[in-house]
């Protein structure tokens, strides 16, 4: 009798120290090189100090949203302009999968910021967003100071990868890239906002980040 206590609570106890050091199947990014790192996120608070940087911005209803509104939130980052005519009309179609997916959870957000925000008013962007039919609560669409946005994409989002990070913060900011963060707001991944298999793949990396 005592060998068989002794056998399952070592069994326990073993399944406890193999859950404890899973890592993650969605990996870490913690510089503009995108290398991933598959690490559990006891290692990963440790290893992985990048996080994104607080913010406050203006959204489409004029309400202010920063860092902290995102706070304990899955949040999933693009970079558009309302006037723009090439890639981010196929990001917004695509990102409208994601957000029906998620249209009554509050846990994941979206934030679209706008990259000519002297043109892009809240006012434009609420008339951009129902224009393309969306009526999801937590998708804001983000203006402010450019210096800030644009400094915010290369810096902390890493948006335009390694040549995004140098860039002059002056040059234009056009990117097809979407960014996934996680609660503790570090970077989980990077998807073309163009092709649909990224976007499939981002909403199956949200999933786990979900049950994180």
């Amino acid at each position: 009798m005592l060998k068989t206590v002794y056998f399952r609570s070592s069994i326990f106890w073993l399944l406890v120290l193999l859950s404890c050091k899973q890592e993650s199947s969605v990996p870490y990014y913690n510089s503009p090189d995108f290398e991933p790192h598959f690490l559990s996120q006891k290692d990963a608070s440790r290893q992985i100090p990048h996080t994104i940087a607080p913010f406050s911005f203006t959204d489409q209803n004029k309400k202010t949203i920063t860092d902290q509104s995102v706070n304990q939130k899955i949040h999933i980052a693009s970079f558009i302009f309302t006037s723009c005519g090439s890639i981010c009309p196929v990001m917004i179609k695509n990102l409208k999968i994601v957000s029906s997916k998620y249209q009554k959870s509050e846990d994941v957000v979206l934030l679209s910021f706008s990259v000519t925000p002297w043109i892009d008013t809240p006012q434009k962007l609420k008339d951009f967003k129902v224009k393309n039919n969306i009526t999801n609560p937590n998708w804001h669409f983000l203006t402010g100071n450019k210096t800030e946005i644009y400094k915010l994409a290369r810096q902390s989002y890493f948006a335009e990868e390694d040549l995004g990070f140098t860039s002059d913060s002056t040059k234009f900011l056009h990117t097809e890239h979407i960014i996934l963060a996680d609660r503790d707001k570090k970077i989980r991944g990077i998807y073309n906002g163009t092709l649909q298999t990224d976007i499939e793949q981002l909403i199956k990396d949200t999933e786990v980040l979900r049950k994180e």
